[in-house]
């Protein structure tokens, strides 16, 4: 028999009932009914979460079949499906009539009143106490509505009849933050909460409660009240994110996982509140399936369900998914959404093909680096991924590799380029097959399509190409010295362009010595000089000339060869005598002078060198003597046992021994001088044997201290004589002075000055009187003469024509003579110069001799020459 009891019973809003529920045995068989505490709900069809218990329509909740009761509590949700109206009981075990607690004695009633503390007595009248009860949990279901303060329970203390109680309750909600979540009326000992309970913000409290008397004593031991705060389904799932990012491969079989999503509940997730489960809603597009996902409902894992995946036809699905807890009860539970969005990814499943099979394109012959043709394929995976990236080989019709495909990495084109120069004359056309393949491979099952090879015609067109010399640098060998006009060869060129009719001119380009001619018709070369293989056009006996050959083509096109001559040498240069001076000391056996000989030929043509002494002059081999050391030195020394110093030529000749051989007289220059002991010569000695003698050095020293001191003596005379001149007095002005002076006259005719002369002496004097009595000699003008004047010549009274010359020769020797006379020419006035009549010729001009005769000429009456 089951005996239940309901001591609590509260309704919460929103149609949910709390209830309370004591489970009078451990265990209940099946049919045992409980009491009838929801009869309210009369009429109406109930659920529970539990398959161990029942509803009927009465209300009366029973148990199914047997049922073991947890240890602490069962709390069972009885659901009204029509109202959608909850309930939740809470069943605790309870121990049944009769039976014995831990310390032997029956268990109460259970009633809303606790008694703690319980006091019995012995047989003999002692009191004896018993240990306290555990005081069950009291259960507060959250989110109430009050009103508040409401009551939890009353504790009461069996000896509040004998003494006056005060009751106290202490920890976290009570004394403690939060705090006065709970209370207690100290008279009363009823419990009281004060506010609605969050159980996601505290799930339990753990409070102590306290009997003390009226004077503060302690009365009862402190009891421990445990509050436990029953959760409602008051929270909706929430995902951790709004939009959730997922991929999965085109063509992916079904059951292939996608993502996850996740969604937390903030209630109790060990009840039905908080069991929380998936399930999509909506998926865009539907297609080729509305259902081509599904969703675990426990762990939110996405997967395929169905196949068909394919990029090219649906790049992106976006899939609303739900999370609804109590166990995903859409009646019961409440509800959130997120968004998932699921890309599907490329996958080589669609191979490139070419948009034509066939293609062409032209090129100049002799061109590279050219695109001569644009491939074009399609391709519908993913653009500019390794999937799409396109790859184009030559599988045939280039044997020898003119041409390769590049790939452009914006078009996915391939540009057909020559990378090695085609020649028209070899190949007129190309007929190309090339294939086309993606970077990645192909996705397995996948196979090649036909149209990913075409076929490519490239046509070579004909260009003017350049002549040339098939043999480039040609290289010939003669001897040097051939005669002028010898044919040396012959230096042609082709012509590449044989489908042309074209003609081939020669010329020089390059010939540095212009040695060589070269026929513009035929190209063949000849000699213009003797070619000299000691000239210094020549590096290493090879001579170097360029030459041009040019078609005739529209436009022409030329191109050079170059022509080396090898020349060989030949014995042409005698050889010559080394050094050309040297020195010597007048003794023999001292020191010795070393020769050799260069030669500007080359081996045969060269040493070993003879060296000998001519036989003519005989002093020659009389005060020399050659000694040879090996083929191309040898000794000069001394024969005689003493030499005069000087400088003495002596002639060698030097053969070589070229065939024939050439020999050369050359003159050494020694300079025989005095040595010291070490053999090295004198500074005495070396000035003695420049060719002087000590006598000749001394006579030339003295000779040039005389001439020093007559120039000191010169200088001196001349210093003297400027010192004298600056003393005299000058007879004029030096204004007036007209010696080495230009006068400008402003008009015609003689200036101011010139009328200061006495101009009657100029003519001849009708008496001679004044004449006669005027003091002997010439009178100067410039100065004033110092001393006695010389005896200037006196002009006869009559003058005779042909005492002219005469007597001015004579005037100017006593000119001269006259120390007073300054050492430039003078002005002179003569006394005299005698008038000539009215019928005076000048005839006798002509009898004054060579220095009149242009005076003569001008005005004598002879003829003119």
């Amino acid at each position: 028999q089951c005996r239940f009891t309901v001591p609590v019973c509260s309704v919460e809003g929103s149609g949910r009932v709390g209830l309370q529920l004591w489970l009078g045995a451990s265990g209940s068989s099946s049919g045992c009914v409980l009491q009838n505490v929801l009869n309210f709900f009369s009429g109406v069809r109930y659920e529970t979460n539990s398959l161990d218990f029942k509803v009927r329509v009465d209300g009366t909740v029973y148990a199914a079949h047997h049922v073991q009761m947890p240890s602490k509590q069962l709390i069972l949700m009885v659901t009204e499906a029509k109202k959608k109206l909850t309930g939740f009981a809470s069943l605790f075990p309870k121990q049944p009539k009769g039976r014995k607690t831990a310390a032997g004695e029956a268990a109460p009633q259970q009633s809303d009143t606790l008694l703690p503390w319980r006091q019995h007595q012995s047989a003999n009248g002692l009191r004896r106490q018993k240990r306290d009860w555990v005081i069950p949990p009291i259960n507060v279901p959250e989110n109430s509505r009050g009103p508040f303060p409401q009551q939890l329970v009353r504790i009461r203390s069996d000896k509040d009849k004998e003494i006056h109680i005060r009751y106290s309750i202490t920890g976290v909600g009570a004394d403690q933050p939060p705090m006065e979540v709970f209370s207690i009326d100290p008279v009363s000992g009823r419990m009281y909460v004060t506010r609605p309970m969050d159980r996601e913000e505290r799930a339990s409290y753990h409070l102590r409660a306290h009997a003390v008397d009226m004077n503060g004593n302690k009365v009862e031991n402190p009891i421990d009240l445990y509050i436990y705060v029953i959760d409602m389904n008051d929270n909706r799932p929430e995902f951790i994110n709004q939009v959730y990012n997922g991929s999965v491969d085109e063509g992916s079989k079904p059951g292939t996982y996608v993502m996850t999503v996740t969604a937390n509940d903030a209630d109790d997730s060990t009840t039905a509140n908080g069991m929380v489960r998936y399930r999509i809603v909506t998926q865009t597009p539907q297609s080729p399936s509305q259902n081509m996902f599904t969703i675990n409902s426990e762990t939110g894992d996405i997967v395929t369900v169905a196949a068909g995946l394919d990029r090219e036809k649906v790049q992106q699905y976006i899939v609303i998914v739900q999370a609804t807890d109590m166990e995903g009860n859409l009646n019961y539970g409440l509800s959130n959404t997120a968004t998932a969005i699921i890309t599907v990814t490329d996958v080589n499943d669609n191979p490139p093909e070419f948009t034509t099979s066939t293609y062409s394109g032209e090129v100049p012959e002799n061109r590279v680096e050219v695109v001569v043709a644009n491939l074009t394929v399609m391709d519908r995976d993913q653009p500019h991924s390794p999937n799409w990236n396109a790859i184009y080989r030559i599988i045939s019709g280039d044997p020898s590799g003119h041409f390769t495909i590049r790939t452009d990495p914006v078009t996915n084109e391939g540009m057909v380029t020559v990378v090695k120069a085609v020649d028209y004359e070899m190949n007129r056309a190309f007929m190309l097959t090339v294939m086309v393949s993606n970077q990645a491979p192909l996705a397995s099952g996948i196979q090649m399509s036909f149209q990913s090879t075409a076929g490519v015609t490239i046509s070579v067109t004909d260009v003017n190409e350049a002549p040339y010399f098939p043999t480039n640098h040609k290289l010939i060998r003669l001897e040097e010295g051939v005669p002028t006009g010898t044919v040396l060869t012959t230096f042609s060129a082709v012509d590449p362009d044989r489908f042309m009719q074209q003609a081939v001119r020669y010329s020089k380009l390059s010939d540095p010595a212009n040695w060589l001619n070269i026929n513009a018709t035929n190209g063949q070369i000849t000699t213009a000089a003797v070619l000299d293989r000691e000239s210094d056009y020549i590096k290493n006996n090879v001579y170097e000339a360029t030459f041009l050959a040019a078609d005739n083509g529209i436009p022409p096109a030329s191109g050079t060869g170059t022509l080396q001559i090898y020349l060989i040498d030949i014995n042409d240069n005698a050889p010559e005598l080394l050094p050309k001076e040297a020195q010597i000391c007048e003794k023999p056996n001292l020191n010795v002078i070393n020769i050799t000989a260069a030669d500007a030929d080359i081996d045969p043509n060269v040493g070993p060198f003879v060296f000998e002494l001519p036989s003519v002059p005989s002093a020659v081999r009389k005060n020399w003597t050659i000694t040879r050391l090996n083929g191309d030195y040898a000794q000069l020394s001394l024969r005689i046992m003493y030499l005069e110093a000087g400088v003495y030529d002596v002639p060698i000749i030097v053969t070589d021994s070229g065939n024939p051989p050439l020999y050369n007289t050359s003159v050494i220059k020694v300079k025989v001088c005095p040595c010291d002991e070490n053999g090295d010569c004198t500074t005495i000695g070396a000035v003695a044997a420049a060719g002087l003698g000590t006598g000749a050095i001394i006579a030339i020293l003295i000779c040039i201290i005389i001439l020093l001191t007559m120039v000191l003596l010169f200088v001196v005379w001349m210093k003297r004589r400027e010192k004298e001149r600056h003393t005299k007095q000058l007879l004029i002005d030096p204004e007036d002075d007209v010696r080495d002076n230009i006068l400008k006259y402003d008009e015609e005719g003689g200036g101011e000055e010139d009328q200061d002369y006495d101009l009657s002496q100029l003519q001849q004097p009708e008496t001679m009187d004044h004449v006669l009595n005027k003091t002997p000699g010439v009178r100067r003008v410039d100065e004033r003469p110092i001393g006695a004047e010389p005896q200037y010549p006196i002009r006869p009274v009559i003058p005779h024509p042909g005492d002219i010359g005469d007597f001015i020769n004579e005037g100017l020797r006593a000119a001269d003579n006259d120390p007073t006379a300054p050492p430039y020419d003078s002005l002179l006035v003569f006394d005299y110069e005698g008038s000539a009549p009215g019928t005076r010729t000048d005839d006798y001009l002509n009898d004054w001799g060579p220095r009149f005769k242009k005076l003569a000429d001008m005005y004598g009456g002879g003829e003119e020459d």
